[in-house]
């Protein structure tokens, strides 16, 4: 497949690459496990800059209606869901085995699509998401350093991210655009966080982090907020200047990149069947991806 855009895709892989980095190294290494204050302060810094950048004319945003802003507010609750259960799995699992997890979310959104809404689905995207779905099945099984958590807050999120694709597929308002929806989201994000951080524990336990008054804290949550919102305005910009199959190509050239390189970075166990697992995951999304373009 001819891939077009390539500085648009490239960026986007880059920023991929980088924002998961910056976030595994804030969860897992300095072990910043406060999720509602790291999204929360994502969230703050995505809009803020979202708000920015429309002002600036790099994003346009349009006045929308109370109605349309009211039907798409379970989505943005879905997308705290995502954030929130995504920042528990990562601080807990390596990116290899995340990342397969949540493509499982494909399976939920298939299943949908085939046994709900009734649609004709190919023999080539089912026999995908039947081999996705023994690959992030098998994993928690073979997995030398089995956590209960990490596999409970990943599941969590990818049932969220099936359950935001299904919402926003069925949606009937074509009203709001993607940096619109976006847009929603932060604002939604940060007062629900922000609301949050109290009764879950998280404001006044994060006063005791040992590491809270130090640079590479402060740089590190500075640089995943950045690398954050870079990383949604790519999305937006590839989304609008390519097809949803050449999106899906990048995307998957993203995880690929980001998947091995973490290899090198951060510390994960792997064996013969947790390899055969991530490989086969890996194979499921090139049928998703053919399938995708054979539908196209």
């Amino acid at each position: 497949m001819h891939l077009k855009r390539p500085a648009a895709g490239l960026a986007f892989c880059l920023f991929y690459l980088a924002s998961c980095f910056t976030n595994k190294y804030v969860l897992s290494v300095l072990k910043f496990t406060y999720p509602t204050l790291f999204q929360g302060w994502q969230t703050l810094v995505g809009g803020f800059l979202l708000h920015i950048s429309w002002k600036i004319g790099w994003v346009e945003i349009s006045s929308s209606s109370r109605s349309d802003v009211l039907s798409w507010l379970p989505a943005s609750a879905l997308f705290v869901g995502i954030i929130y259960s995504g920042s528990r799995a990562l601080s807990r699992l390596p990116i290899p085995i995340f990342l397969t997890l949540h493509n499982a979310a494909e399976v939920i959104t298939c299943g949908t699509e085939k046994f709900v809404h009734k649609e004709q689905t190919p023999l080539l995207k089912i026999c995908g998401v039947l081999i996705l779905l023994v690959a992030a099945g098998c994993l928690p099984l073979y997995d030398p350093e089995f956590d209960t958590d990490g596999y409970f807050w990943a599941f969590v999120h990818l049932l969220c991210v099936g359950a935001y694709k299904i919402y926003h597929k069925s949606w009937r308002s074509s009203s709001l655009s993607d940096s619109e929806q976006q847009y929603i989201n932060y604002a939604f994000s940060v007062l629900l966080l922000a609301f949050a951080s109290h009764p879950t524990g998280d404001l006044f336990s994060a006063l005791e982090f040992p590491f809270l008054y130090f640079y590479r804290f402060h740089s590190s949550c500075f640089a995943s907020g950045l690398l954050g919102f870079l990383l949604t305005l790519h999305t937006i910009k590839l989304k609008s200047s390519t097809s949803s199959g050449q999106y899906a190509v990048w995307s998957f050239l993203a995880k690929v990149i980001t998947a091995g390189l973490s290899l090198f970075f951060f510390k994960i166990t792997v064996n013969v069947p947790i390899a055969c697992c991530l490989l086969l995951g890996g194979f499921a999304e090139v049928l998703l991806l053919y399938a995708e373009r054979a539908g196209a």
